[in-house]
């Protein structure tokens, strides 16, 4: 067979007609796909806890509202310190206070800090990595509340039927950014009416696959 320019078209045309959705970059469906935000390492604190820091009666400073609902990133930082000395400095403020106060960073994070935090749900912190923080009126020593948080969906009770999913399920999603593809197993589920849908993974994740906030991951389908 002679190769000329029409044959070498003819045949770039073939290729491409055959193509799967995947390999041709075409967009799953939309009602398949869910919108991703980025965790950098953070911080929540109790009101005892945000006295010892800041002073008594100190009150958070709202910079930037978050993805879901009733959260804020707040104009307060603090370092975080570990077993190795080395300090992580600059790290933010998540509000509302709550009940238990939790640091949250990524696997990168703990090799600097030298501590071995677990990967937990946000909230479980029972028997986590202890962390020293320090603000600018004082110093606190957590006994446990380091984690690395694990990767799950935030949706609401319709998110949820849609999907065909409950609170607590794990499920399976492809990320895809263009230059590198995985699959993430075992993303749990979490459905509150509070919640917006959204997939959070931290920095580590997000950097092992080129993804931005406001990247999208696509649900397997059984």
């Amino acid at each position: 067979m002679e190769i000329n320019a029409q044959s070498i078209e003819a045949i770039v045309k073939k290729v491409i007609s055959e193509m799967k959705p995947e390999d041709s970059g075409t967009a799953a469906p939309a009602g398949d796909t869910i919108p991703v935000g980025i965790s950098n390492r953070h911080i929540h604190l109790t009101r005892e806890h945000l006295d010892i820091l800041f002073g008594p009666g100190y009150e958070l400073t709202p910079a930037k509202d978050l993805s879901q609902p009733g959260q804020y990133a707040c104009k307060e930082t603090c370092t975080l310190i570990g077993p190795s000395m080395r300090s992580i400095e600059n790290v933010r403020i998540l509000g509302p206070l709550r009940k238990a106060s939790q640091v949250e960073i990524s696997v990168t994070d703990s090799y600097v800090l030298k501590v071995k935090p677990p990967v937990r749900e946000s909230g479980n912190i029972a028997g986590s990595a202890p962390i020293t923080i320090v603000g600018p009126k004082g110093i606190l020593t957590l006994k446990e509340g380091c984690i690395i948080a694990n990767r799950h969906i935030h949706m609401s009770p319709a998110d949820a039927a849609h999907f065909g999913v409950k609170d607590g399920d794990v499920i399976d999603v492809d990320a895809f950014s263009g230059t590198k593809r995985t699959r993430w197993f075992d993303v749990q589920i979490r459905v509150s009416d509070k919640f917006r849908l959204e997939m959070h993974v931290d920095t580590d994740d997000a950097n092992a696959v080129g993804f931005k906030n406001g990247s999208t991951v696509t649900v397997v389908r059984a």
